[in-house]
């Protein structure tokens, strides 16, 4: 199913706060949180069967380990398919990651890239187009969610749309479709 943007904000303005909740994530109970929350209770009903999905592809994805990233404070069903190439060789990390949008039948796939300087990690988030090294375990996170839950990609253009929403820890005008339905911090992984 194609979403416009109109339609994809209508649907998230339900879950997310319009007016700044001024405080820790999570401590307001505004209506919008009162409703992500509730979801997230039905949501979770369904993570064995999202660990299962997962578990059915995992031998598809030699040198990489998936893993279940999911966190009920985001939007998404969330797995990270990470190299496990020798990062002495390399001096960075990386993680292709895979989300199911809990709020409309969407997903995005998009990488993140970790450098260690000083000891200090630093993250780069891809997306559309990414990195060569990422494409082969992308398109098939993609073909597998795509399969089974009957999901469409979001277009990036329309990820990029600018909402006038509170998804932690973006406010407006920083804060895209891309936050309201996946996750407000991607670089944000295990």
């Amino acid at each position: 199913m194609k979403f416009s943007a109109e339609q994809l904000l209508a649907i998230v303005s339900n879950y997310w706060p319009s007016e700044d909740p001024d405080v820790s994530y999570g401590l307001v109970r505004t209506p919008a949180r009162e409703r992500f929350d509730e979801l997230w209770k039905r949501e979770l009903q369904k993570i064995d069967q999202w660990r299962s999905f997962l578990d059915s592809f995992r031998a598809e994805l030699p040198g990489f380990t998936l893993s279940d990233i999911t966190a009920p404070v985001d939007a998404s069903f969330r797995c990270g398919a990470y190299s496990t190439e020798d990062r002495q060789q390399t001096q960075c990390e990386w993680v292709v990651v895979g989300c199911l949008s809990i709020l409309a039948p969407v997903y995005t796939v998009y990488g993140v890239q970790y450098t260690y300087d000083g000891g200090k990690r630093r993250h780069e988030v891809f997306f559309e187009p990414l990195p060569s090294e990422m494409r082969a375990p992308a398109d098939l996170i993609a073909s597998r969610i795509e399969a089974r839950f009957e999901a469409s990609a979001l277009p990036r253009e329309l990820a990029e749309t600018p909402i006038p929403l509170y998804v932690e820890p973006r406010k407006p005008p920083d804060t895209t479709l891309f936050h309201a339905l996946f996750i407000g911090d991607p670089e944000r992984v295990p």
